[in-house]
């Protein structure tokens, strides 16, 4: 299924469930190993309070910590721009910072991230760092990274449109990606459709182990029996 191809419902029911609950849902259909198609714990979510994203990636690479081989103004990128409004939309920018180590300078905060959002981007993800949190939370603009920094230092794009890896996590354009607290997952787009149903069925299981956990009758028999149940 291409990306193009999902309607705004797919995406809206996607949006409902946690990352954990579509990690688990992914597992179901056994396409892949359980052990990946997550970015890992070094990309942390900056605002945890606010609801699941769901979007495209629109992919590039940036240094911070020498100067770029011409112009000055990080703002200014026009071409990057138009690249981003030809990606199917909601988009998510997902950002490889390729310094050894990544995250001296904050390629994404305030002005950027208002840019993005502007251009119809919900988030942003990166191995590297982010900045003026403050600001960006009030905007509503999402943010996993590997660290905050003070400064832009030389933060600027010397590629995109490729494929990047952000804690571990390959991801290319186009690819659905699905963020909350709890992290950052490639969604199968072949499999987006079908998700929510399987997704739903997890979170009912869930909640069925959780009651007899927390009933005041519980018991080995009780959660032996429940476990059976969610089981077959």
């Amino acid at each position: 299924m291409k990306s193009e191809s999902l309607p705004p419902s797919t995406l809206e029911k996607l949006r409902a469930f946690s990352t954990c609950v579509v990690a688990s849902a992914i597992e179901v259909f056994g396409i892949r190993l359980p052990n990946v198609g997550f970015a890992n714990s070094s990309v942390k979510c900056r605002f945890p309070d606010l609801a699941s994203v769901v979007g495209f990636a629109v992919t590039a690479r940036i240094r911070s910590s020498d100067p770029p081989m011409e112009g000055k103004n990080y703002y200014h990128r026009p071409d990057w721009w138009e690249h981003i409004q030809k990606m199917p939309a909601p988009r998510i920018v997902v950002i490889e910072d390729t310094d050894k180590p990544p995250g001296l300078g904050a390629f994404v905060g305030e002005v950027h991230a208002n840019i993005l959002a502007a251009l119809g981007c919900v988030a942003v993800v990166t191995n590297g760092a982010v900045r003026d949190i403050r600001e960006v939370r009030a905007a509503g603009f999402q943010m996993f990274s590997g660290n905050v920094s003070v400064s832009h230092a030389y933060a600027h794009i010397f590629d995109f449109g490729g494929t990047v890896t952000v804690g571990e996590l390959k991801v290319g354009p186009g690819d659905l990606i699905h963020g909350d607290l709890n992290g950052v997952l490639n969604v199968p787009t072949e499999l987006a459709a079908r998700i929510p149903d399987v997704a739903a069925g997890i979170v009912e299981k869930r909640r069925s182990l959780v009651e007899v956990c927390r009933s005041r009758e519980f018991s080995l028999a009780h959660l032996r029996q429940a476990a059976q149940e969610v089981k077959s």
